[in-house]
């Protein structure tokens, strides 16, 4: 069964959050949330989420996928974590996929991950860091083969399916997206 990784930093976009972690788990994935420390994460909206575990201890587990959700300061506070850089270079070394929405983008291209790729992210965020090998694209979800990155609170449910197709498969994508009820 596919796995991923979603670490909650204080501040994240919770809107992002619950969309992945939902979207997922219809999808049968496992999904783990982790706090970057103890105890309840509070949103950049005020929503309080409760992670499964902390990120230390997810660290000793393996994943397919990291998915980091944006919003700011959530996003500054992934960036600030050398645990966050350290697994995201991890799992680029072992060919796992890449994934981030919104402000989160900031932190694959501080890691070094967006270095001669495609990516997009929330208006100006990545055109601000001046990153002359990175090819920014304004669609609501870009591939560039295993970084997936998304624009922000409103693609967050296109985001997810596309993560669910590269995990699970296309059929399994259309039947979580046929439930969902969209037009």
């Amino acid at each position: 069964m596919a796995s991923v990784l979603i670490p909650l930093a204080q501040g994240c976009e919770e809107l992002e959050a619950v969309t992945i972690i939902d979207l997922l788990r219809r999808a049968g994935i496992t999904v783990v949330t982790a706090g970057l420390d103890n105890g309840a994460v509070r949103g950049s909206r005020g929503t309080v989420l409760i992670p499964d575990t902390t990120l230390d201890q997810a660290l000793h587990q393996a994943f397919d996928m990291v998915a980091l959700p944006g919003g700011q300061p959530g996003a500054n506070n992934l960036n600030a974590d050398a645990r966050i850089h350290t697994l995201l270079k991890t799992m680029a070394t072992q060919g796992k996929y890449i994934t981030a929405i919104c402000a989160a983008p900031l932190v694959l291209a501080n890691a070094g991950m967006l270095h001669g790729k495609q990516a997009t992210s929330f208006p100006g965020v990545l055109e601000q860091m001046n990153l002359p090998e990175v090819k920014l694209k304004t669609a609501a979800v870009v591939q560039d083969g295993k970084i997936i990155t998304s624009r922000g609170p409103g693609t967050a449910m296109d985001f997810a399916l596309v993560l669910i197709e590269v995990l699970v498969g296309k059929i399994k994508r259309d039947e979580v997206e046929a439930a969902l009820v969209r037009t």
